[in-house]
């Protein structure tokens, strides 16, 4: 398994995974598919890589072919520079079992380590994806709060559970 940032040259491939994603795992994503799909290549570009920095993609590959992608989006506002958000985590089944999930979360911890003056990630899971909340757990993300009715699934409405990692001091957690 290969992880890397995604670039450019990633955005059709990073896409159609994520257009796969938000149409296998609807409950996972707050954008529908079809919100999605209308938008033109040039957004999956920025999403991919914000030219203003405030953002950057990973992609597992597998056999050279994209087969899972995560996003860090960063917030602009000088009070909120801090933080850093996981969004857009997903991997089809050829990635699934092969630890992309994992070294894709690394991936993404590390680059917001990296950044100056980033010292929290957030994140969003939707409330009963145990597999997720494993992950995050394990990466060393704490629950800090539960958001009733936070999605409509066009038939229920569904929590997210909102976890958060301290990333400049090693041993604590954010709750």
């Amino acid at each position: 398994m290969d992880v890397r940032p995604l670039q450019s040259p990633d955005a059709p491939a990073y896409r159609a995974l994520m257009l796969e994603g938000y149409t296998l795992a609807p409950d996972a994503f707050t954008s529908t598919a079809q919100e999605r799909a209308v938008l033109p290549l040039d957004w999956w570009q920025r999403r991919l890589a914000d030219p203003g920095g405030l953002g950057q993609a990973f992609g597992a590959f597998h056999d050279g072919v994209l087969v899972g992608s995560v996003a860090l989006e960063y917030a602009a506002k000088p009070k909120t520079r801090h933080k850093g958000h996981v969004i857009g985590m997903y991997v089809a089944a050829p990635g699934r079992g092969r630890g992309a999930g994992r070294a894709l979360l690394q991936a993404a911890i590390q680059h917001a380590r990296q950044r100056p003056g980033v010292r929290l990630l957030t994140l969003t899971v939707t409330e009963g994806n145990a597999p997720a909340l494993r992950l995050y757990e394990a990466a060393g993300f704490v629950t800090f709060g539960v958001e009733p009715m936070a999605i409509h699934t066009g038939s229920e409405y569904k929590a997210k559970v909102h976890m958060a990692l301290l990333l400049d001091a090693p041993g604590t957690t954010a709750a």
